[in-house]
């Protein structure tokens, strides 16, 4: 587990940025692929409050860390999650 920290786009990222990821990473801990959309929603609202906006390569390495050490079932479960935290945040926009 937390073998995200040494992953190589963390080096440049914003500060700010990295410490709502890692927020994010301690909340998932444990949680199974259903719970995960509340804990995406938290941290693109909080980003959001800080404007704050995540680069896709970013959000594909949120989406490796709350994938670390979860079964195939459970990675399926929160790119189902994932998809409806996504179309939710795309319906906000218009």
């Amino acid at each position: 587990m937390n073998e995200w920290i040494n992953n190589p786009m963390l080096k440049n990222i914003d500060p700010v940025k990295l410490n709502l990821i890692q927020k994010a990473a301690s909340q998932v801990s444990g949680k199974s692929g259903k719970e995960l959309a509340p804990i995406m929603m938290a941290l693109i609202t909080s980003a959001n409050r800080q404007k704050i906006q995540f680069s896709e390569e970013e959000i594909s390495l949120i989406l490796e860390i709350l994938k670390e050490g979860k079964s195939k079932e459970e990675q399926e479960q929160i790119d189902k999650s994932i998809q409806m935290v996504m179309n939710l945040i795309k319906m906000n926009q218009k």
